[in-house]
């Protein structure tokens, strides 16, 4: 296993040198920050997850959290460029027929082949078994027709694992659904690119399927049926994701508020000696090591190759919440120039809002911890 300390001092410098000088322009001007991916791929960051044996970097997930963590600290957006991409790869490590396996995760790995996680649909958002795309054998090839919205790395990627319906008859409607790994070609054609309050420059598309075929052996798992499953596996990482950006967000957030709380004076002192601010800030400091306690404990379990959904929820609920409050509370200390894009804080506040909604909306995660509470505690 890579030394995960080395690999976060270099994620650090990484980020440093190479992202810090141009995050606030490349995001203000919604540009795609190709130079920062290509460096990327020669980190082996597209890798993070895959396993050395196929040529990634073998990062346990409590490892990978922290470089998200790290990312997005300074600008969310690039762990958006990665995790869609590692939820496909992990995926398709976990489920994937050993030539799947050979065949993709050392593309992956590099990034030669990058993409990412096609759910979503215009009518089809958190009830993903409401699906409409679907995918007709014939012969040794499925034809796909649909369309899929709010895909991240939609027009920059190459490959996607596509959740289709192959039985569209099928009840219960998840029998019928399937995922498979969908290179870009004849009949998969990007719509449109999507534009966003925030979370900038990664490209977020409308992905359209008409007559598009696909060889039967790009099936995940080679098994019709289970394609809300391998979603269902593949979002345990990606909460865990967006929980450690949610960390990141709020400690930016108070990062930001503590140092300028310093600096800004009224009525003869600095403002944190005000004890409106100083409960802000001590407030802001309690959610944000709480969430990254949170993402911690979540993360641990997908280490131990645990059931996680509890977990990963609970983090993804309290650790995005505490992003959205804190990105709040920050552009209020700042008054009117937290208010202004030449300050950080007003990015967070746009970006932070995302965070509730991706991956299972909020109000889905608490219905989750519900269900899970009551599997583990019967009477």
């Amino acid at each position: 296993m890579t030394d995960d300390r080395a690999i976060l001092d270099t994620v650090e410098r990484f980020l440093e040198r190479h992202v810090r000088p141009v995050a606030s322009t490349l995001e203000r001007a919604d540009e795609y920050p190709h130079e920062i991916v290509e460096r990327m791929r020669e980190l082996g960051l597209f890798g993070c997850v895959i396993p050395e044996g196929h040529g990634g970097l073998g990062l346990r997930p409590s490892t990978y959290a922290q470089v998200i963590e790290r990312m997005s600290w300074e600008w969310m957006s690039l762990s958006g460029i990665i995790n869609s991409h590692l939820i496909m790869a992990w995926i398709v490590n976990r489920i994937g027929t050993d030539r799947q396996k050979r065949e993709f995760l050392p593309r992956f790995a590099t990034g030669a082949l990058r993409g990412g996680l096609a759910l979503t649909e215009p009518d089809c958002g958190t009830d993903l078994q409401a699906i409409r795309t679907v995918a007709r054998r014939e012969g040794d090839h499925y034809v796909v027709n649909g369309t899929k919205t709010w895909i991240s790395n939609g027009i920059h990627g190459t490959c996607f694992a596509l959740l289709v319906k192959t039985d569209p008859t099928a009840e219960p409607r998840h029998r019928g659904m399937s995922m498979f790994l969908a290179e870009k070609g004849p009949g998969f054609t990007v719509g449109r690119k999507l534009a966003k309050l925030g979370y900038r420059g990664i490209d977020s598309a409308e992905l359209v399927f008409e007559d598009y075929r696909i060889p039967a052996d790009r099936l995940i798992g080679g098994v019709e049926g289970a394609g809300l499953k391998h979603a269902i596996v593949g979002l345990e990482l990606g909460r865990v994701n967006v929980a450690a950006r949610g960390v990141g967000v709020a400690q930016r957030a108070l990062d930001e508020a503590v140092r300028y709380a310093q600096q800004r004076r009224t009525f003869g002192k600095p403002i944190h000696e005000h004890q409106a601010i100083a409960l802000k800030l001590a407030d802001m400091a309690t959610r944000t090591e709480a969430a990254r306690l949170l993402v911690g404990k979540a993360a641990e379990a997908l280490d131990r190759g645990d059931r996680s959904d509890y977990e990963a929820g609970m983090a993804k609920l309290f650790a995005t919440e505490a992003a959205v409050e804190n990105s709040l509370e920050a552009m209020r200390i700042h008054g009117g120039y937290g208010y202004s894009p030449e300050f950080v804080v007003e990015r967070l506040y746009r970006d932070a809002p995302l965070l509730v909604i991706g991956e299972g909306t909020n109000e889905l995660q608490r219905l989750l911890i519900a269900r899970r509470l009551i599997e583990r505690s019967p009477i």
